[in-house]
């Protein structure tokens, strides 16, 4: 794996995105948790083609900042580009987009993990 790689995810703002469904505000706007879940999974999605058998990623830190509102209807995407790896610790430049320009910015790090140690590490 090395820094550069770049992802990419969308979505329409639904009703199931907006604030006042995932508690993060009363306005039918799109929320700024569905905005980073969608940041993470581009970074996700970008890096798992490289990934080694039984392995996977998880967020860890996220430093966004939500910067514009975008209503029901418009089309968000959102972009990731992998700019540090320190042995397992990857660090993705996050942003996202609607039809009319850019919503959001930030700093994204995810770990590489062994999904059966991790999981087993958490009783699950």
């Amino acid at each position: 794996m090395e820094t550069g790689i770049m992802g990419e995810a969308c979505l329409v703002v639904s009703e199931e995105v907006c604030a006042k469904n995932v508690g993060s505000g009363d306005l039918m706007v799109f929320s700024t948790p569905s905005m980073i879940a969608l940041m993470e999974k581009a970074a996700s999605e970008s890096v798992a083609p490289h990934l080694g058998e039984g392995e996977s990623t998880v967020g860890v830190s996220v430093n966004i900042k939500h910067i514009k509102a975008t209503p029901l209807g418009k089309k968000v995407k959102a972009l990731s580009k992998l700019i540090e790896i320190d042995k397992r610790r990857l660090v993705f430049e996050v942003s996202a987009f609607d039809e009319d320009g850019k919503i959001g910015e930030g700093v994204h790090e995810r770990f590489i993990i062994d999904k059966v140690k991790f999981l087993e590490k958490i009783g699950g």
